[in-house]
């Protein structure tokens, strides 16, 4: 192996800048560790001096002790309570009163209700002849019958309608007995004292006698 010396220099070169920078390292910090002990000495000092301070200093007069206290037991106090009356007002009841009952007042008469005067029927005021009204022609051929005619009559008493009800078989008799119908005259049937209107049923016969014309 060779040996070159300018790398020795240099070794030495940087051992000894890595040394002084490790002096200068230590220097520091004991610069630093001494100046805070000076500061730490420096209070401690002012400590004591103040407590020296504070012991030479004169007392205060202090107040004077309270009086002694007797302890001694002293004799119960008797305390006799006055009388006391106390009196509660009683309520007087009220007056008996006598409670006459009002004797309750008889109930009015029933209202008489008379009944309705009775209804009447229609009444016949006129009356007409059937043998002027039979038709010569059933006279001749000899033509009988009944006919029942239904006729209305109004409150007024006026033949409002008549219709065969029941007819003769004969055609001329039963339009003989429509005419016979609307030639009567009637009073108008009564309901309750009232005129009102009904239909009643008219009978007409035509029938033949003997020795008639």
């Amino acid at each position: 192996m060779a040996y070159y010396p300018q790398q020795e220099s240099s070794l030495l070169s940087k051992r000894s800048l890595i040394l002084v920078a490790i002096l200068v390292i230590h220097a520091i910090v004991i610069y630093a560790f001494a100046s805070g002990l000076a500061k730490s000495g420096q209070r401690y000092l002012q400590t004591i001096l103040q407590t020296s301070i504070i012991e030479t200093e004169k007392p205060k007069d202090l107040p004077p002790p309270p009086p002694p206290v007797d302890l001694k037991e002293k004799p119960p106090v008797q305390v006799v309570a006055p009388d006391i009356n106390i009196s509660v007002p009683v309520d007087t009841p009220p007056p008996i009163t006598n409670v006459v009952k009002a004797t309750p007042a008889a109930p009015p008469p029933p209202a008489v209700v008379r009944p309705p005067p009775p209804g009447t029927p229609v009444q016949v005021t006129y009356r007409p002849d059937i043998s002027n009204y039979y038709p010569e022609a059933s006279r001749r051929q000899g033509e009988e019958g009944r006919v029942v005619v239904k006729i209305c009559v109004s409150a007024t008493g006026k033949i409002d309608s008549v219709e065969l009800a029941t007819g003769s078989g004969f055609p001329e008799l039963d339009e003989a007995a429509l005419k016979v119908a609307k030639a009567y005259r009637f009073k108008p049937a009564t309901s309750e004292g009232k005129p009102v209107g009904v239909c009643p049923t008219l009978p007409v016969k035509f029938e033949l006698h003997a020795g008639g014309g």
